[in-house]
């Protein structure tokens, strides 16, 4: 930097300017001037008079004379007064050019600055140490430095000579005390702060008034670099470069830059008066004043100054002596406090640093902390000492050369033959972690680096030297590196082989010489022997190894870093990482602890380090103590660190799969030691390690926050191996009795990833520093297949659940959302672990109720309720288990458990029938949770999806459909009768067949309106089996066999009307005593006996016609007569099929149509009145009652820079606004559904649950797929079409709001006639409500924030006319974000969106949510999606953590692969909805909202008829009766 300039050292020790003419006399002579003459001044200055108080010396020749003896007093000793004395003059006269005095002679008042310069210079002798009275020298010293620190402060006058000569004389005394060796209690240990803080204050304040040349800045930095080994040097340089930099970043990034704060003492170092102009130069070069403040960690460097070498001869000792000085004990904390001071400029620098670090007091061993969402620092390798020059290298670091320091034999001989170690710093242990943020909680999430943060080279252009020297200070090569010299130089050729390398003189370098970097160069230290490895400046290095993860975690989405400082950074973490030949645990611990987001940040090659975490991960995360860290880090905050980790590289073993590394830093990628270790290997065979790890870390873990991480990690790793296997890309299935698919391991033999492979290390480590490897090997075995990793799973949770979880709500939540989301993965497993788990939520269950009644709080039973839940979840994906009679007596009693309070039938007592007991349940949560589970067994069970699908588990039919179609020709709904069951169950009757019902059996239609939702059903009497009705017809009797007319011979006989034995009867007198006719016989009778006999002629003739004709009519006459034959009656055509069907269930018995008598409940049949007003209100108000919780998720896509709501929403007009993953990803979230025909929740209330629209095409829809080819996504914005899900316990609507044009021109425009007369008809209503209006709702809108009023590009949606919307309230909205930029997250809009997010529920009249209550940004759950170049996407949540902490299965910083993103999506949105109404405390069942509304409905339409007039009204027709023809 100032090469070119020539250094003032030479001036300055040439300078006579501080010798007087008494030093040419004897020492006596002088002594006894200095005490006479110097009295008299120091009298007059301490006189009260005014006139004793003016200066005696007038002339300038007087004053010179005075200066010269004033000059050799302040060399006396002091143990006379004479050099106080002196002192008193000097700090009074040199005030003359602050303000002029009495006391000040004339001379200097006339020209002061040229007095000042000479005072200044003889006040160089005051500052030489004496061997007595040392106290009093440091009062003395003190009084000097405030006169002066008074002087620069408040002197306007002083000229540019005289600034000089203050600085001179401020650096001398500074290299005159702190340039030798430190002695204890010494003059320069006890001014050491004062001289350095005065010394950077004035020239603070000099680069204000009068910037100091080059020269000046030359000499400062290198007399500086003799002054590093006293702390309070490296202490004052953090503090002023930390306000210079808090300074220079209010103007150089402006004022959204976070803050750097600092403390007030620090920040006034820094004159306000200075220019930025002047900040930028004084900042760069006070930053560089310090020289290379790694030299710090070497003693051979700080040792060998003039001064340390002038003590030396005059010791006359050996040279490694003087490496063993007591002073250079202090340099590992001097190396540690430089690399804070730089850890902190670099977090001020990525905008991530909240306060100034420096002025907390520290323990010796300090690691850097994770104050932001960053990765652990790994320093480069310092792998020799390299003398102190007295020049910097100028050169940028990305343009310097790996430099290899070499050591001459003979100084390796000498060294080695040192006896004497520099003892090591003693531990000390704090409450607070070294390695922890002290303004940070452990749950508190981390910042993100400022959007506006300085690039990553930039950042180490100007640290990157220094930190990566100190990353490897005191490190060599593992000896796997030393098998090759040219294999750590491929390395880097690799790493610059990218594209977009750029070429540097480095890289060139390095590829043109790889021999630079060879094993030759890498010796050992020469001051610490290799089998002991030197702890003392751990601390530094792991500073800087934190430091270093921060930046490079910092990387911005698709930024370019130079590959020279990859390579660099990866050698350092290869060093940091090592755990085999010896275990550097703060540097370890540091690296963990700040590389969260290492995987995440796209990082080219990083993915060659993944052995190296994988085996640091198995010396942590299963070590139970950390017993070896507690020294250095907070345990559990490096165990949440290493989970981190853990949960960014799960997905790379199936995402890489057979990818075969072609970097071998390390030369395996398994921690065995065998001859196939050259061998390259598969990320695949690193399964096994990464599983173990995870099932290591949940045996191990006690914090709730880490576990519940693991357990969302989990869920991941099984979800993706199950779907892995499930498109048959992994290798042959194997073939065996089961049933399951197995992974045969990719690498089992070859790759040596098998079950001691987690073990391996226990060759060269000690059992003591890995007491928790054992655990793994039992975990080893199939664990690489999704059915193995499914089973084992159940079985871990399931134990630790009943055990220590239990007391937990937060991992009990946790643990049942992970039971929850295993029942949902599509593996095959024995239905033995299925049982299992049921079996261990039914357990857990018990146990939470049995706890005592003190324990019973609403937290208790919100974990009951979650139980509940999941055993749910686990019933309907699996029906099958309870056709097992254990699993089915189980469930029902844990069932009943929870209705009643009390099992029925216990080991200890005899059986209690539910009769007899009292019921008394844990709460009516529980009791609810309870009868949902009851009614999810009894009604979903096997009966889902039904035939309409899986939008509604209700009959889509209500009495408007059906009386669509019967053959009433009025459409009424009178035409159906009304009666409650039980109070609790709705029954619409429905009378009149069918339309398309040809069979004249009795049949009745009945709507069931209960709890679980609206069911149709429609019922026939029969009396004849099936095959009997179907092979002949109803009420047909058997016909007569026809008559045999051939049969027999026909004789025509005449019949006599008496027989003919008659005749031969002899007659007697009485016979003959009538007299026959023609005896008496007259004129006139024999006229009338013709007559007679003419008509009877007559009447003869017409009979026997008659009979022809009769006979002739017979003959023609079918047979069977049917006018004469006897017929069985038709069956009856009219029925009152009501009546009979409530007759034979027993319905219409008297005891049920009795009111109780001690009790307020109806009977258990009651009629209720249709005709009443708002009945069918009131029933459609029922059947909008949803029957299963309903979510909402809204999805954005956001491009990178976009900061506006509507550049956001425009994104997905198109899809060439967005990325290919996006479109699948929605399709993976659900399925497109119509929302004018979707029977299901939509995501807004006005076209949710339409009944009579979807008409049975809901089974077509769901076959549809769309093709995005002309759209981003907008078109599932709900206004046409959205994505949908839903399975038996739960529906979701997933909605991507699009920019849309102003509400009034898209309403004016697409107004069809029937929806202007649909708002004709609504301007009535309104204008009826009070005060008037034309507000849909009034008195609202004066209430509502900007952020709840229609958004200007959202369309207006109105509910239908008549639809009342009940309280669906209180509703859980999710969002979720695809960001294309990471950084982007905190530019988010949230505020702007929330009302593109409406689903209507808040703007409902009825709604139990008021809308005053404001929706908080902080109060909606958010989950950015971030696709990385790898293919995975990084994840990000925000918003979901509440009373029960953290929801999984999506954690913060968890990285998925493509095939399971929008399972574990959509379980997130699940369970965080879940989370949400347990935290409720307005939140009821969607079956204890409708039983409510059944006992509404009941009280206001009920009815009261006596038992007669009931029974007759069963008789009576209810609508008017006419059929179509």
């Amino acid at each position: 930097m100032y090469s070119e300039w020539r250094s003032l050292q030479l001036i300055i020790q040439s300078d006579r300017g501080h010798m007087s003419v008494l030093h040419s006399y004897p020492s006596t002579v002088g002594k006894d001037v200095a005490n006479a003459v110097v009295r008299p001044l120091g009298q007059g200055l301490n006189s009260s008079s005014v006139t004793s108080n003016e200066s005696i010396l007038k002339t300038d020749k007087e004053v010179k004379w005075t200066m010269e003896v004033l000059c050799y007093g302040l060399t006396l000793p002091l143990d006379g007064e004479t050099v106080k004395l002196c002192v008193d003059v000097y700090t009074d006269w040199i005030m003359a050019l602050v303000a002029r005095r009495d006391s000040i002679p004339q001379p200097i008042v006339k020209e002061p600055n040229l007095y000042v310069q000479t005072i200044l210079k003889h006040l160089q002798n005051l500052f030489v140490p004496r061997p007595d009275y040392a106290h009093n020298q440091i009062s003395l010293c003190m009084r000097v430095l405030v006169a002066v620190q008074k002087l620069a402060r408040e002197s306007v006058n002083m000229s540019r000579e005289t600034w000089e000569v203050l600085l001179l004389f401020l650096l001398q005394i500074n290299d005159t005390l702190l340039a030798a060796p430190t002695v204890p209690g010494g003059l320069a240990e006890n001014l050491a702060d004062k001289l350095i803080g005065v010394l950077f204050e004035v020239w603070f304040l000099a680069c204000t008034r009068c910037f100091p040349t080059p020269p000046y800045w030359k000499t400062a930095r290198e007399m500086l670099a003799n002054w590093r080994h006293h702390p309070a040097v490296v202490e004052q340089w953090s503090k002023v470069i930390c306000a210079l930099t808090s300074r220079l970043l209010r103007f150089t990034y402006g004022p959204s830059f976070p803050p750097f704060k600092v403390p007030d003492e620090d920040a006034i170092l820094i004159p306000a008066e200075m220019d930025n102009d002047c900040i930028a130069q004084t900042w760069f070069r006070v930053l560089h004043m310090l020289s290379n403040p790694v030299d710090l960690s070497n003693p051979a460097i700080i040792s060998t100054t003039p001064k340390f070498q002038e003590q030396l001869l005059s010791v006359s000792g050996m040279a490694q002596e003087m490496i063993q000085h007591p002073c250079l004990k202090q340099l590992p904390q001097i190396f540690f406090r430089a690399m804070r001071g730089i850890s902190c400029l670099v977090d001020a620098f990525l905008g991530i640093a909240r306060i100034n670090i420096i002025r907390e007091r520290l323990p010796p061993y300090g690691i850097s902390r994770p104050r932001s969402d960053s990765a652990p620092p790994t320093p480069v390798n310092r792998l020799n000492m390299p003398q102190a020059s007295n020049t910097m290298n100028t050169t940028p670091p990305h343009s310097r050369r790996m430099r290899s320091v070499t050591v001459t034999k003979a100084t390796v001989k000498t060294s080695s033959g040192s006896t004497a170690h520099p003892p090591k710093v003693t531990h000390q242990t704090s409450t607070t972690s070294p390695l922890s943020s002290p303004n940070q909680t452990s749950s508190e999430p981390r910042p993100l680096p400022a959007p506006t943060r300085p690039k990553v080279n930039s950042v180490l252009n100007l640290f990157g030297q220094w930190l990566f020297d100190a990353g490897l200070v005191h490190c060599r090569l593992h000896n796997g590196m030393n098998r090759d010299g040219s294999m750590t130089a491929s390395f880097i050729q690799i790493l610059l082989s990218y594209k977009s390398c750029i070429t540097t003189p480095a890289g060139l370098d390095v590829r043109r010489k790889p021999s630079q970097i060879s094993t030759e160069n890498m010796v050992a230290n020469p001051l610490f022997d290799a089998n002991e490895f030197p702890d003392n400046y751990e601390a530094g290095r792991a500073e800087a190894c934190g430091t270093l993860c921060r930046i490079f975690c910092s990387k911005k989405t698709g930024e370019e870093i130079l590959p020279v400082y990859l390579s660099r950074f990866y050698m350092v973490l290869i060093q940091g990482l090592q755990i085999n030949d010896y275990i550097c645990r703060p540097v370890l611990a540091s690296i963990i602890l700040n590389s969260p987001a290492l995987f995440c940040s796209d990082l080219k090659g990083i993915d060659v380090l993944v052995p190296y975490f994988i085996s640091a991960l198995e010396t942590i995360l299963p070590d139970r103590e950390l017993s070896k860290f507690k020294a250095y880090v907070n345990p559990t905050e490096l165990r949440r660190a290493s989970i981190h980790i853990l949960l960014s590289m799960l997905p790379l073993p199936h995402h890489f799969g057979t990818v075969k590394a072609e970097v071998l830093l390390e030369g395996k990628f398994s921690n065995e030691d065998s001859s196939l270790h050259d061998k390259p290997v598969t990320f695949l065979s690193l399964k096994l390690r990464l599983v173990n790890v995870l099932i290591g870390a949940l045996q191990t873990e006690t914090d709730p926050n880490n576990t519940q991480m693991i357990l969302g990690a989990m869920l991941n790793i099984v979800q993706d191996s199950a779907l892995l296997e499930a498109i048959g890309s992994q290798t042959e299935l194997s073939v065996g009795d089961s049933t399951h698919v197995s992974l045969k391991s990719h690498s089992r033999n070859s790759s040596g990833i098998s079950m001691t492979s987690t073990g391996s290390s226990e060759a060269t480590t000690p059992d003591s520093e890995r007491p928790a490897q054992a655990l793994l090997r039992d975990y080893a075995l199939h664990t690489d297949t999704a059915s193995g990793l499914l089973i084992r799973s159940i079985h871990l949770v399931t134990q630790r659940l009943n055990s220590q979880w239990r007391q937990d709500m937060s991992i009990s939540l946790a643990a049942l959302e992970l039971l929850s989301g295993l029942a949902k993965v599509k593996v095959s497993v024995d239905s033995t672990d299925r049982k299992r788990a049921v079996s261990s939520v039914c357990s857990y269950i018990v146990h939470q109720c049995s706890r005592p009644a003190p324990f019973h709080s609403r937290d208790l039973h919100s974990m009951i309720v979650a139980a509940f839940q999941c055993l749910c979840v686990w019933l309907t994906e699996h029906p099958d288990m309870l056709n097992e009679k254990d699993c089915l007596i189980e469930v029902l009693e844990i069932v009943e458990l929870g209705i009643s309070g009390s099992k029925s039938k216990t080991s200890d007592q005899e059986v209690r029938y539910k009769g007899d007991k009292e019921p008394n349940p844990a709460s009516m949560r529980v009791k609810d949770a309870a009868e949902a589970t009851l009614t999810c067994i009894m009604q979903l069970l096997g009966a889902f999806p039904s035939p309409s699908g899986p939008a509604s588990p209700c009959s889509l039919l209500n009495e408007e459909t059906l009386i669509k179609y019967s053959r009433l020709t009025s459409t009424s709904k009178n035409h159906f009768r009304y009666f409650v069951l039980d109070n609790s169950i709705i029954l619409a009757m429905l009378e009149q067949p069918l339309g398309n019902d040809q069979n004249p059996c009795p049949s009745v239609t009945v709507l069931i309106r209960g709890m679980s939702g609206r069911h149709a059903w429609t019922m026939q009497l029969y009396h004849q089996p099936r095959g009997s009705r179907a092979s002949q017809k109803a009420f047909v009797p058997e016909p007569h066999p026809p008559p045999k007319d051939d049969v027999g011979i026909k004789y025509n006989v005449k019949h006599r009307p008496f027989p003919e034995e008659v005749d031969k009867i002899p007659f007697v007198k009485a016979d003959l005593s009538i007299p026959d006719l023609h005896e008496i016989v007259t004129d006139q009778l024999e006229v009338q006996h013709e007559k007679l006999k003419k008509l009877m002629a007559k009447q003869i003739l017409y009979e026997n016609a008659l009979e022809k004709i009769s006979e002739e009519r017979l003959s023609k006459t079918v047979f069977p007569d049917p006018v004469t034959e006897c017929i069985p009656p038709p069956p009856a055509q009219e029925f009152q099929t009501a009546r009979l069907l409530l007759s034979h269930f027993g319905f219409l018995s008297l005891e049920a149509l009795k009111e109780p008598g001690n009790s307020c409940r109806p009977p258990n049949l009651i009629a209720l009145d249709s005709t009443l007003a708002g009945f069918f209100d009131d029933i459609g108000y029922l059947d909008l009652l949803p029957t299963r919780p309903f979510e909402t998720v809204f999805i954005f896509y956001m491009k990178p820079g976009q900061k506006t709501s509507q550049e956001i929403l425009k994104n997905v007009e198109s899809s060439n606004n967005v990325q290919s993953n996006f479109l699948e990803f929605l399709l993976s979230l659900g399925w497109p559904v119509d929302v004018g025909k979707h029977p299901g929740w939509t995501g807004h209330v006005s076209t949710s649950w339409l009944i009579n629209a979807c008409n049975g095409s809901e089974g077509k829809e769901q076959e549809e797929t769309v093709a995005p080819a002309d759209t981003g996504g907008g078109i599932f914005n709900g206004e046409k079409k959205a994505l949908y899900y839903a399975d038996a316990l739960t529906e979701i609507a997933f909605v991507v709001p699009s920019f849309m044009e102003s509400s009034t021109d898209s309403s004016e425009s697409g107004l069809t006639f029937q929806e202007a007369e649909t708002q004709m008809d609504l301007l009535p209503s309104l204008l009826k409500q009070t005060p008037l209006t034309l507000e849909l709702f009034p008195n609202h809108s004066e209430n509502l924030s900007n952020s709840q009023r229609l958004s200007p590009t959202q369309k207006s949606k109105r509910l239908p006319l008549g639809r009342t919307v009940p309280p669906l309230g209180p509703e859980t909205k999710v969002i979720v974000v695809w960001v294309e930029r990471f950084d982007d997250i905190e530019n988010f809009p949230l505020h702007d969106l929330l009302p593109e997010i409406s689903t209507g529920v808040e703007t409902t009249t009825n709604s139990s949510t008021s809308l005053r209550t404001t929706t908080s940004d902080k109060d909606v759950p958010v989950i950015f999606i971030h696709p990385l170049k790898t293919g995975l996407f990084r994840i990000k949540v925000q918003g979901a953590t509440g009373k029960f902490s953290m929801v999984i299965p999506l954690v913060d910083g968890m990285v998925v692969s493509r095939r399971a993103l929008g399972f574990l999506v959509r379980q997130t949105i699940i369970n965080i909805c879940r989370r949400k109404r347990l935290e409720s405390d307005s939140y009821n069942p969607p079956h204890v909202k409708r039983k409510q509304k059944i006992v509404d409905i009941v009280h206001k339409y009920r009815n009261k008829l006596l038992e007669p007039e009931f029974y007759t009204s069963l008789f009576q027709e209810v609508g008017p009766k006419s059929l179509n023809p």
